[in-house]
């Protein structure tokens, strides 16, 4: 087998570039659309929120996705690993049974346990979104590696290969488009989770949404609600071509 290559671009390439063009326009020019929301909402006297720049806003948000996601791909792909050796089968269902309890529990119920230890801001949020982001990397890593067949486990011991290289060079490959496939559900979740954390001090594209939730603002919330929908498309759409790219062809 051979990883194919990418194939030539598609409608959904362009509409990635499209998106991608919309999205850094609007964190860049928001403020040139005051008119626009003033003439949408004369009665507002704050049109666009200013309080930080949608560009900082941004940033924050993804730093609280970057950090927390690659904690739970780190974890996640770990603990799938460990399950999927010999030494680790009994212990599957408990695993995957923590990865669950994590997704399940909300997110706000995590951020009022958290708060009081760890104070506001960064750290609540963070712990938040990792146990949020747990459960589809351990799943998908559990289920690529499961895809492996077994003649091809046979025919890597039967050039001598080491466990360690089987899995570098068999596993991992034959079972990365299963694995990306729960890092991307894991990503966009948070995405769309991190706004939660502007409830507790964290800096992100959910602080003009609270805003605009406690101002009666709805201005505020839909300029924070587009961009972060926009942020997870394009996310889900970068995602997307990643995956094609370890399509396993003849």
């Amino acid at each position: 087998m051979r990883v194919a290559a990418l194939k030539r671009p598609t409608s959904r390439d362009g509409l990635l570039a499209s998106l991608s063009a919309l999205l850094v326009l609007l964190v860049l020019f928001m403020e040139e659309l005051a008119p626009l929301f003033q003439a949408l909402f004369p009665e507002l006297g704050n049109p666009v929120y200013r309080r930080e720049s949608f560009l900082q806003l941004t940033l924050d948000h993804l730093l609280l996705v970057l950090v927390s996601s690659l904690i739970s791909v780190s974890v996640g792909v770990g603990a799938g690993l460990f399950v999927t050796r010999r030494s680790g089968r009994e212990f599957e269902p408990m695993v995957s049974s923590l990865a669950a309890i994590g997704q399940t529990f909300p997110p706000a119920a995590v951020l009022a346990i958290v708060v009081p230890l760890a104070g506001f801001g960064f750290v609540p949020t963070i712990v938040a979104l990792t146990l949020y982001g747990l459960l589809p990397v351990v799943q998908n890593t559990i289920a690529g590696l499961g895809t492996v067949p077994p003649a091809a486990l046979e025919a890597a011991r039967g050039i001598g290969m080491t466990r360690g290289q089987i899995l570098r060079r068999v596993e991992l490959p034959m079972a990365m488009r299963v694995i990306i496939a729960g890092v991307r559900v894991s990503v966009i979740i948070n995405i769309g989770t991190a706004t939660i954390g502007s409830t507790v001090g964290a800096q992100s594209l959910g602080t003009p949404i609270i805003a605009g939730l406690v101002g009666n603002n709805i201005a505020y919330v839909i300029q924070g609600a587009v961009l972060v929908g926009l942020l997870a498309i394009v996310s889900d759409l970068i995602f997307e071509r990643l995956e094609r790219r370890f399509t396993f062809g003849d």
